[in-house]
């Protein structure tokens, strides 16, 4: 067989020259299974790029014998690129996607084997929420406390364990009428989608490991095409995943091959005439495995060698990210994780900064932190694009929040509503969807009274009735308005409607071409393409958004409405066409069923624009796959990382573990990570004690500083310096030194954290008048800015500024009891009263009127206090 000229030119390129032993051992094995053990940042990417062109130009596969799996339309838009920077024209035809993007594909084709349009509709988890509050309503069942939410996770839980409803009847224990009704309402919501012709989200995965079981003989078409397939990330792989992956490098049996309708290669056939099973190649980490909660199974890459006897393992531990002292941190805590293959990740890079640790007293005293940080980074260059903040809950938001709209930060919360989740958005792809697939009843109902035209839940339930009483559907009853005895006004709604959505379908059919040979799946790629036919015009899915919105006068509506809202929702409308008016012109002859499938896959993570001038706020699960110059890790406690409910999970505390270690390899040049004494949750204050992640940092990798806030009773800061000797005198505003000023006397700190040390206190003169925490804050910045200058004589760090106070010890006086009328002693705010104690355990507070500074509230459990007996109050 003749080649064609492309494979030619670049039959000279080394596409190992520059790499790494490991990553060239990687590109240039040949074998049946390879597992790759990608550290952080070590080029897994490259790797992959780089061995898919090492098989083509070894002409060992042609393009499309290649199937390379990744879990976001980014990583797939990146590695196609990649490859394409490669091999140029060469690289046509691979399938490079993601599992959904892939199945997809393949039930586009397939659907009609087993009952399916092939204008089938995805349901994203808001249509899916959706859907079954209705059912739950509809049945009345909302008395046994079954949620939408909690309904659908459970659903998706089954699916990604490929268990249908009816595998599910068999093992429920029907005697809990919890688990009866969850039975009734799965198999309510399997039966709506399949009236539907709808999938969600987990039945894209799981229907295609069904067809391929249920039909060997589909199964062997891709089978035989794929004979290499790549898959990334395979640390995040579900049940259902590794199914599908197990189903295509599955060998073709001597009976299927001699019974299929199509021929294959002789090449391809073994001595005993089956086909073999696809070389398989996976690339991941098992540290890095952080989504068990959407039923990722770690076990997947841990006994990778059991499931494929004979599998070349490559270790790649060399980074090209971080600097050494973030590495050995990131190394040091993921070692405590035992059921892991040993590796040591390192940099040529250098050892870089210390990592910064701080510990407020506040949430507050945090998030001022790292506000005045990042201010200081973007001064010295850094872009707010270059800096990201992460926390394990979106709860910790709150805090950061206020305080960067105070300092005019300008930043982003990834996880917010997103384009295609706003409402003004969901209806016009509903309107798409009802002309793409007219058996879909829920997109119907959603636009059929959207714009408002008079038709309502009454209406609404008398054309179901009567769809399901003549045993037709929906978009049918419609057509048929006028044999339901509606009044004139609602009949022409429904009709116009209607009439409406026909005409766009008959717009959307003419000219669409159909998929339904199957060439692209020929063996040979020198073989000739189908012909097309030029004079095929696909109407563009531009022209029957834009025929939607102006017949059924939506977006006028929202242009002249009065709320000011709307207008945004108009320009949102319009965006919407900007994006399939871009659509058509990337893609010429894409139909409107490819335009829906492309936005139905729109994940997450390909929403993150890293050319905005933002500082990015995250959780560490977002966080995954990203890298910035700057990483901030807030909330380092017991409780939040790890997460109090990773107590009660088989495997929690590893996974929180490794969700650490995935937010600490995210940063190049500077990590911080930083903790509160206390945490105000849910309206109550409560002592918030190190994560014992913390104790596994070596000490000599972090360089600690102290919150000089402490809380006053309107919940703001007052300076203080925490637990600093004060040279023997009592301390307090006014009377004594509290703040400021540097003394060079060595003094003991009581801790809170990680690997202790001694400081120098800070004080300040007396003054009449206290100053702001903010102006204080910023005064120790600039003195330590000086101190890094050379400026003050003797000081060459910040340590005497801030008093380390990790020491893995808590100041606790959960023995001190307090009484109406008790004298106490503060170490900053002097003598004072105890007027009052509220609260009960740990979360007792003292009300105390002090005879220098006022009136304050303090959590007994951690302030420096010390209860005064009768002779020192004479």
């Amino acid at each position: 067989m003749t080649l064609p000229p492309l494979f030619e030119e670049s039959a000279s390129d080394d596409f190992t020259a520059g790499l790494n032993p490991g990553q060239k051992r990687a590109v240039e094995y040949r074998g049946p299974a390879l597992l790759i053990v990608a550290g952080a940042g070590s080029g897994k990417t490259r790797v992959l790029t780089h061995r898919i062109a090492s098989l083509i130009q070894s002409r060992e596969a042609w393009p499309s014998q290649i199937l390379a799996i990744t879990f976001t339309n980014k990583a797939a838009a990146e590695m196609r690129e990649r490859v394409e920077q490669l091999l140029g024209q060469a690289s046509e035809g691979m399938w490079i996607s993601t599992f959904h993007s892939a199945c997809v594909r393949i039930l586009r084709r397939e659907a009609e084997r087993f009952g399916y349009l092939k204008s089938f509709t995805i349901y994203d988890s808001a249509d899916s929420r959706a859907l079954i509050k209705r059912i739950i309503k509809g049945l009345d069942l909302d008395h046994l406390g079954l949620t939408p939410a909690g309904v659908a996770s459970r659903i998706s839980g089954l699916k990604n364990e490929l268990t249908d409803v009816d595998a599910f009847a068999r093992t429920a224990n029907l005697s809990d009428p919890r688990d009866q009704a969850f039975l009734e309402v799965f198999r309510k919501y399997t039966q709506e989608l399949n009236r539907a012709h709808a999938f969600d989200f987990d039945d894209l995965i799981g229907q295609v490991v069904y067809l391929f079981r249920s039909f060997p003989e589909i199964a062997a078409l891709y089978q035989r095409r794929f004979r290499h397939i790549l898959v990334d990330e395979y640390q995040d792989t579900n049940h259902a995943q590794y199914a599908l992956i197990r189903e295509l490098t599955r060998p073709v049996s001597p009976e299927v091959v001699a019974a299929a309708a199509f021929e294959y290669a002789p090449r391809d056939i073994a001595a005993d005439g089956s086909i073999p099973g696809a070389s398989l190649t996976v690339v991941g980490d098992s540290d890095q495995s952080i989504y068990a909660f959407r039923g990722a199974d770690i076990r997947n890459i841990v006994e990778f060698e059991k499931d494929y006897p004979g599998a070349e393992v490559v270790l790649l531990e060399q980074n090209y990210r971080s600097t050494q002292n973030i590495l050995s941190a990131a190394n040091a805590v993921i070692s405590n994780n035992f059921d892991r293959k040993e590796k040591k990740l390192w940099t040529a890079i250098g050892e870089g900064e210390k990592i910064t640790g701080f510990t407020g007293y506040s949430g507050h005293d945090e998030a001022r932190f790292i506000a005045d940080e990042i201010n200081e980074l973007h001064n010295k260059g850094f872009g707010y694009r270059d800096m990201a903040v992460f926390y394990r809950t979106n709860a910790q938001t709150r805090a950061l929040e206020e305080i960067f709209i105070r300092e005019g930060i300008p930043y982003r919360v990834l996880g917010g509503t997103k384009f295609y989740e706003r409402a003004e958005i969901k209806d016009a792809i509903a309107y798409l969807i009802t002309v793409a697939n007219p058996y879909d009843e829920y997109a119907l109902r959603r636009i059929l009274n959207a714009p408002k035209r008079g038709i309502g839940p009454m209406t609404e339930a008398q054309l179901s009735g009567f769809a399901e009483d003549q045993q037709v559907s929906f978009r049918d009853a419609m057509r048929r308005a006028g044999e339901l005895g509606f009044g004139p006004k609602v009949r022409t709604a429904i009709l116009n409607l209607s009439g409406i959505l026909d005409h766009a379908t008959s717009m959307a059919l003419s000219g669409e071409v159909v998929d339904d040979d199957r060439d692209d799946l020929n063996p040979d790629p020198a073989a000739a393409p189908p012909a097309q036919d030029a004079n095929v015009k696909v109407t563009p899915v531009s022209d029957i958004l834009d025929y939607l919105m102006k017949q059924t006068g939506y977006l006028e509506l929202l242009r002249n409405s009065k709320d000011p809202q709307d207008e945004a929702r108009a320009e949102n409308i319009d965006e919407l066409l900007a994006v399939t008016k871009e659509f058509s012109r990337n893609n010429p002859t894409g139909t409107l069923v490819d335009f829906l499938t492309e936005v139905s896959l729109v994940a997450a993570a390909d929403d993150l624009d890293s050319t905005s001038g933002t500082v990015s706020l995250m959780t560490l699960h977002t966080a995954k796959g990203l890298e910035y110059r700057a990483v901030f890790i807030t909330g380092v406690e017991e409780g939040l990382l790890p997460h109090q409910m990773s107590a009660d999970e088989a495997g929690g505390p590893s996974e929180e573990r490794r969700l650490f270690y995935v937010g600490i390899t995210r940063a190049r040049e500077k990590l911080y990570l930083s903790l509160a004494m206390t945490r105000s949750q849910y309206g109550e204050v409560s002592v918030a004690m190190p994560s014992r992640f913390l104790q596994e940092i070596p000490a000599d990798l972090i360089a600690w500083r102290q919150s000089p806030g402490m809380v006053t009773s309107r919940g703001g800061t007052q300076p203080r310096a925490l637990n600093a000797q004060r040279g023997g005198q009592g301390s307090g505003f006014g009377g004594s030194n509290s703040y400021a000023r540097r003394s060079t006397e060595p003094t003991s700190s009581v801790g809170f954290g990680a690997g202790g040390g001694s400081s120098a206190a800070v004080s300040e003169p007396a003054s009449g008048n206290m100053r702001s925490s903010l102006d204080k804050w910023r005064e120790a910045k600039k003195a330590r800015a000086a101190a890094a200058r050379g400026e003050l004589p003797g000081e060459s760090s910040t340590a005497s500024l801030f008093p380390n106070t990790i020491t893995g010890q808590v100041r606790d006086n959960g023995d001190l009891e307090l009484q109406r009328g008790d004298r106490i002693r503060h170490t900053d705010f002097g003598e004072g009263r105890v007027d009052d104690v509220t609260g009960v355990g740990t979360k007792r507070i003292a009300h105390v009127t002090f005879d220098q500074v006022g009136n304050k509230k303090l959590l007994i459990k951690i302030a420096p206090i010390e209860k005064l007996d009768d002779s020192e109050t004479e």
